[in-house]
């Protein structure tokens, strides 16, 4: 039998905490083939990121979505023209996730901007598109969407295990001994609410080690009431949007108990959405943006009674894993092989999905 076909294909992410795209570089046949190559960031000026936040929100098309889209796609543009100059190589296609800006899975709703027809004219490489959407128009939650991933790249790690995202949203995923052992779910906030509170009030981009959560005493009654919400009543798969919650009550807090507020909430949601896990993991590995905030780290091994750590003592790097999925993603759409699963979307059968557009 001939061995798959081996792609090379280039990922990008840009997240909902607007830090900026992600691009990584992977080889793969769609299966359990997977090499990872190169991988670059490329952070968003403040201007863009007011432009893409401004979006956020919008269920129609308006001036000020065409001009987060026209901003988004050009950054991406210029972030793979950059990265194909500065690592030399050649891509057969692109997986471009672009950026959510509205998340309603229970009306069959989900946007993410982005102009896949202009990255491929201008790219020259033929972009897909639109993962989401196929999944969220047949009854799933069109999120998370790397567990498939997760699962291809941990073939050969003893289970079970869960890798744990912080990003904007958190989200986990728990693989089990067997292959067909997997659940996924978004946990509630990670970084989104921290990072915009920091924003707001300082000229940092995030809470930098978690020194100002550490310096700060958390509002336990705030986070209580957060934690009463329907969203940690439902079973999974479960997905959020970013602005699920209103969080500006926090916002008359002094800055450093604000901080602390949020970042309790994280880890409490965390450890609540432990509760769904078929069975407890031999360890918990921590990926995203997240997992650089130390005080969060202490936390969570406070409050968890397993294994906590980074994703990088398995040599995965953990900043470049959503844009890496999402190139192994890309391969998976072109061949028809399904992106997500009933217990990773809740989608009723295994589901394909993505869009491909031709470059010209």
């Amino acid at each position: 039998m001939p061995e798959n076909k081996v792609y090379t294909a280039i990922g990008l992410m840009s997240g909902t905490s607007l830090d900026g795209i992600d691009v990584a570089l992977v080889r793969t046949d769609g299966h359990e083939h997977i090499e990872m190559l190169d991988f670059q960031e490329f952070p968003y000026d403040v201007a863009t990121q007011n432009t893409l936040k401004n979006a956020f929100g919008s269920r129609v098309a308006s001036d000020i979505t065409h001009k987060a889209e026209d901003t988004l796609t050009q950054a991406h543009i210029d972030a793979v023209e950059a990265f194909i100059v500065d690592t030399g190589c050649e891509a057969d296609l692109i997986g471009f996730h672009g950026q959510t800006i509205f998340h309603d899975p229970a009306q069959k709703f989900t946007w993410q901007i982005g102009d896949s027809t202009k990255l491929a004219s201008e790219t020259g490489i033929d972009v897909i598109g639109d993962m989401r959407v196929a999944d969220v128009e047949a009854g799933g939650q069109g999120a998370p969407l790397l567990p498939i991933c997760h699962r291809a790249f941990a073939s050969n790690i003893e289970k079970p295990i869960a890798i744990l995202n912080l990003g904007g949203v958190g989200n986990i995923t728990w693989l089990g001994r067997e292959y067909e052992d997997i659940l996924a779910f978004d946990t509630g906030p990670a970084n989104a609410l921290i990072d915009d509170l920091v924003k707001a009030h300082t000229d940092q981009q995030y809470d930098r080690d978690g020194e100002l959560a550490k310096a700060g005493q958390a509002n336990e009654a705030v986070v209580n009431k957060w934690m009463q919400s329907e969203y940690f009543k439902k079973p999974a798969p479960k997905s959020l949007d970013r602005d699920e919650w209103d969080v500006s009550e926090v916002y008359d807090l002094k800055l450093e108990d604000a901080i602390a507020t949020l970042s309790e909430f994280t880890i409490k949601s965390i450890k609540k959405s432990c509760e769904l896990l078929p069975n407890n993991p031999r360890a918990l590995y921590v990926t995203g943006g997240g997992r650089h905030n130390k005080y969060m780290m202490e936390r969570l091994r406070a409050e968890l009674n397993f294994t906590i750590e980074d994703i990088g003592v398995l040599g995965w790097n953990g900043d470049a894993l959503e844009a890496q999925g999402f190139a192994y993603l890309a391969v998976r759409s072109l061949l028809g092989l399904s992106l997500s699963e009933p217990m990773t979307t809740g989608v009723p059968t295994p589901m394909t999905g993505g869009k491909i557009y031709k470059a010209l």
